[in-house]
């Protein structure tokens, strides 16, 4: 799954794809922590805004906390 193929509102997509690739771009843990903390808020946010529904705040989640888990393993491997 790819972060553009989610759709979500006018609007929304490029930040998170922006959020994405803060987190996949991430030069440190602790950037890495930032930019997953920031992409978490902005998806609670959209979901408790009820701007999405909770299947597409869930595989946001999914996306942005796998590309988390794999920048981690990059950064610390």
């Amino acid at each position: 799954m790819n972060i553009d193929q989610i759709s979500l509102p006018k609007g929304a997509g490029p930040h998170a794809e922006k959020l994405f690739e803060a987190i996949t771009q991430a030069g440190s843990v602790s950037e890495l922590n930032r930019a997953g903390g920031k992409a978490e808020g902005f998806v609670l946010g959209l979901e408790t805004a009820k701007v999405i529904k909770s299947q597409v705040a869930e595989r946001l989640y999914v996306e942005f906390d796998d590309a988390a888990t794999q920048r981690e393993a990059e950064l610390t491997g």
